[in-house]
């Protein structure tokens, strides 16, 4: 329980997202003006759905503060203020809030355990038990209606009313949120590989062969291989870029048929997207499973010693037979 006192501690590099993107940002609010002036003339392809980025709200200094930040924010704070309740009194049978935090954090710990190992998911578990929590519940934090529906807005000239800056918005239905994510498990998955394996042994992982060839053979595999590592690097490179956009695509995507389920049959507004609302759920909860496995895989593949572990376990039952 002692290392989830530190759960959200990647909080402030998230909501930094939207400063470092300034430029996303810039171009989210010419794209709201194109979308007010379109549908304040009735033009036939005026757009629907959430805005293609987030509106800024306020400014803390050189921070822009985002609707999307708010809501990464609450949920945050609501998750901390929720594990501290939960453990504020430790009881050695646990009851309530706490038997259910608990609960939480050993299925977590025990489902990574099976993919990182015993060494790996002790040093790691802080960043893919918090990152699955907070993912999980933004997701569902995005579904209260309200949320991305309610704000400043224009009417058309057939008297729809349509919202072009929500007050608030789903966390991860913003990129920076997604992205943030992203780089900072790539930073911390290049920190990880280091320790495990050293900087030579990561280049040898990448580039090195397996086999003991020698002549012509050693000479043609080991460009084979070194192509084989260069592609590997690229693909490397490229995995925050596919982790950012799965994720920010699923939920802006389902944000998007919310709305327009509810736009659908005005009259129908409250019960059409019900079904589509137990649908997210689900997607929510799938999204923040499939972007804490894949990012704990990422790290097995290259962290494990699999080699390692098993010239102990010969060693550890050579011992006992002796």
């Amino acid at each position: 329980m002692r290392s989830f006192r530190v759960i959200f501690v990647l909080l402030w590099s998230l909501g930094l997202g939207p400063a470092v993107f300034a430029a996303e940002s810039a171009h989210a609010e010419s794209a709201v003006g194109v979308v007010a002036h379109a549908v304040g003339h009735g033009d036939e392809h005026e757009e629907h759905g959430l805005p293609p980025a987030a509106v800024p709200v306020f400014n803390i200094g050189p921070i822009q503060v985002t609707n999307s930040m708010i809501v990464v924010w609450a949920v945050a704070l609501g998750l901390i203020a929720f594990a501290q309740l939960a453990t504020r009194n430790i009881k050695q049978v646990p009851d309530g809030l706490q038997n259910f935090w608990e609960w939480l954090v050993e299925s977590l710990y025990d489902f990574l355990g099976g993919i990182l190992g015993p060494a790996l998911v002790k040093k790691s578990f802080w960043f893919f038990g918090t990152v699955f929590i907070l993912i999980l519940f933004t997701n569902w934090m995005g579904l209260i209606p309200g949320v991305g529906t309610i704000g400043r807005g224009v009417t058309n000239a057939a008297g729809h009313f349509h919202v072009t800056e929500p007050y608030l918005r789903g966390g991860n239905a913003d990129l920076n949120m997604t992205l943030a994510m992203s780089i900072l498990f790539f930073l911390f998955w290049i920190i990880w590989s280091v320790q495990a394996l050293g900087v030579g042994g990561v280049i040898k992982h990448l580039f090195g062969g397996q086999g003991g060839e020698s002549g012509f053979m050693k000479v043609f595999l080991t460009v084979i291989f070194i192509i084989v590592g260069l592609i590997e690097v690229v693909s490397i490179l490229f995995r925050p870029v596919s982790l950012s956009f799965r994720l920010f695509g699923n939920v802006f995507a389902g944000e998007n048929i919310l709305e327009a389920m509810m736009g659908l049959v005005p009259a129908l507004g409250w019960i059409i997207p019900l079904p589509f609302y137990f649908l997210e759920l689900l997607v929510g909860l799938v999204q923040a499973l499939v972007f804490t496995l894949l990012t704990a895989v990422f790290t097995a593949l290259m962290c494990a010693h699999p080699e390692h572990e098993s010239d102990e376990a010969a060693g550890h039952h050579g011992t006992k037979a002796h």
